[in-house]
């Protein structure tokens, strides 16, 4: 059983407060990503609960035990940094086992625990090998390694896969769910790169400056996000918005109307839009298609040929910009004039603060929660 809850965190550097009072549970067994922008606190925030920096105010509870002034030696995590940090004169197994041999575990025990971390991670054959002959993804599971022979209650991890290179970042995606998976463990990962978050996590933590914007599954983040801000950084294109404004309001949709002089009916409940408010709509590149006739029309600017898809950025007539995914085999070319078809049931709509405006049903995989296969020893 490992559970965290923050109750009203708070971090300050003398008048500068950074972390704003979050309030927020980690399920035992729960991978949770904390993602956001550069400087958002997500990194702090980690740092607070390993004990790496000094809680302000509230409270840190790790399985219903107060923490805030536990020494971060006695708290029962593991941390795994962006760096390797690894000891270049030791081998790998000197490097997995070194923390223990720092606690006086015997050596033959020291011995049993490396050699399961080494299994668990694929380096039985490398653990003789010094850091200099390993690749970039080898010495990231080394430095994992290093944490999993501790059995801690519970593993942090800040940017560890930001020091590879694409396809590296890809293969330790996929070894980081597997070893979730292997040991059941509950897990706080930190990123700014949303498809991280959102191919790895069980809950998404999406915060700026200091707060928490939205908590959730990866599909209740990207099918209802709580305002224009996650819906932006949540999705790989972006998620399109355009102006708009409230032409009717009805039991069962809102009726916008777009600069380009469309009119759309929104299935959103009414909430205290009103006929004349300024409202945005958010579209995701995935719920527009080139049509005949269509609400949007622009000029193709860029065209990104992915195979399976292709992305085409597209200027509208008033000069907005806005991403059209289509099929890999589409001949649309730079500069082509094309109509662009939007899905109503798919958009979304905004107040004037940013905030999403209630749709009338929710997507029926929003709730999906990946969970552990194996149970907790």
């Amino acid at each position: 059983m490992s559970t965290i809850v923050l109750k009203g965190i708070q971090k300050n550097y003398g008048a500068v407060q950074v972390i704003k009072g979050i309030d927020l549970s980690i399920d035992d067994r729960e991978f949770c990503v904390f993602v956001g922008p550069s400087g958002c606190g997500k990194s702090t925030l980690l740092r607070m609960i390993a004990g790496l920096e000094e809680i302000t105010a509230g409270d840190l509870m790790i399985d219903g035990q107060r923490i805030n002034d536990v020494p971060p030696s006695e708290r029962g995590l593991a941390m795994v940094f962006q760096s390797y940090a690894l000891y270049p004169h030791m081998s790998v197994a000197d490097n997995m086992g070194f923390s223990l041999r720092l606690a006086g575990v015997p050596k033959e025990e020291r011995r049993a625990k490396v050699a399961e971390a080494a299994r668990i991670l694929h380096l039985d054959n490398l653990l003789d090998r010094k850091p200099k002959e390993l690749s970039g993804g080898q010495r990231q599971r080394v430095a994992i390694g290093r944490a999993i022979v501790r059995k801690p209650k519970v593993f942090l991890f800040d940017e560890p896969l930001s020091n590879l290179d694409a396809s590296l970042r890809v293969q330790m995606r996929i070894e980081l769910a597997r070893l979730h998976d292997e040991l059941a463990a509950t897990m706080i990962y930190v990123t700014h790169d949303q498809i991280e978050a959102m191919t790895m996590a069980d809950k998404i933590v999406v915060l700026q400056s200091g707060i928490v914007e939205q908590a959730g599954t990866p599909l209740e983040l990207y099918h209802h996000p709580r305002n224009q801000f996650v819906a932006g950084f949540i999705g790989s294109p972006k998620m399109n918005f355009l102006p708009a404004k409230v032409t009717a309001v009805t039991d069962t949709a809102t009726t916008i109307a777009l600069p380009s002089g469309a009119s759309l009916d929104i299935p959103v409940r009414a909430g205290g839009q009103k006929v004349g408010y300024a409202v945005t709509l958010g579209v995701r590149p995935e719920h527009m298609r080139l049509a005949g006739e269509g609400e949007l029309l622009g000029e193709v600017m860029v065209v990104e040929r992915l195979g399976g898809e292709t992305f085409l950025y597209t200027q509208l007539n008033d000069g907005t910009m806005l991403i059209v995914q289509a099929d890999g085999e589409i001949p649309t070319g730079v500069h082509e004039r094309i109509s662009i078809k939007l899905d109503p049931a798919a958009c979304h709509l905004f107040d004037g603060e940013g905030l999403a405006i209630e749709r009338m049903e929710r997507h029926p995989l929003a709730n999906l929660r990946r969970l552990p296969t194996r149970k907790a020893s």
